[in-house]
């Protein structure tokens, strides 16, 4: 059965760049991002992995913690991290799993045999504090993810957890925000206190709440 929004994260233990890891110790109380690649020394990958890197100071500063899934093997992963660290001018310094046998794959459905056969397509799996999987994207192989949207989404994901607000489309952090319809108009006046816009009953905006 593959994994849908809500479910509980499976639990895995595997051989990384930086040690064995158990992946929920590895998490703790942190959110996590973690993501596939098709293949070392591919240059999709190659970006990305250098994309995730320049943004160290980013995901830590949402309490978020990074890792990396590959089916090759941790040599590879360690002969590959230097060119990663060389043409993207980065230091790669978090997680990247060897799982040759592909079993962090299949726990997590990364593999989808009508695109390829051998390689993990490019999933990557939000997941909160309490282990359960916040979002779910699918890119194809040859198309490299934009980390701006998961910056994006990790900030709608921990604003929306903590307040009774949806995010508009192409909201950003800073934007006005929307009062869930389970709130009266009247509550969310006493709600939030910065003001709340009525465009319809349904449709009311507030500044995001979380701000000074």
């Amino acid at each position: 059965m593959s994994l849908q929004l809500g479910d509980t994260a499976p639990d895995f233990t595997a051989e990384t760049t930086e040690g064995k890891i158990n992946f929920y110790e590895f998490l703790g109380n942190s959110w996590g991002v973690l993501f596939s690649h098709p293949a070392d020394y591919t240059p999709v990958c190659t970006t990305e992995l250098g994309r995730t890197a320049s943004l160290k100071k980013e995901f830590e500063k949402r309490n978020v913690k990074v890792l990396a899934v590959s089916v090759d093997p941790l040599d590879k992963h360690f002969s590959w991290r230097k060119d990663i660290d060389e043409t993207q001018h980065v230091t790669v310094d978090f997680p990247i799993i060897a799982d040759e046998e592909k079993k962090v794959a299949n726990l997590y459905g990364m593999m989808h045999p009508n695109a390829s056969a051998t390689a993990t397509v490019r999933s990557l799996f939000i997941i909160g504090p309490d282990k359960k999987i916040k979002l779910m994207i699918v890119y194809p192989a040859s198309t490299g993810r934009n980390f701006n949207e998961v910056l994006r989404v990790i900030d709608s994901l921990q604003l929306t957890s903590d307040f009774s607000v949806a995010t508009p489309a192409d909201w950003k952090a800073g934007e006005d925000v929307i009062v869930v319809p389970s709130i009266s108009t009247e509550d969310a006046i006493k709600k939030f206190p910065k003001g709340v816009k009525v465009v319809k009953p349904y449709l009311r905006y507030t500044p995001q709440p979380n701000l000074n």
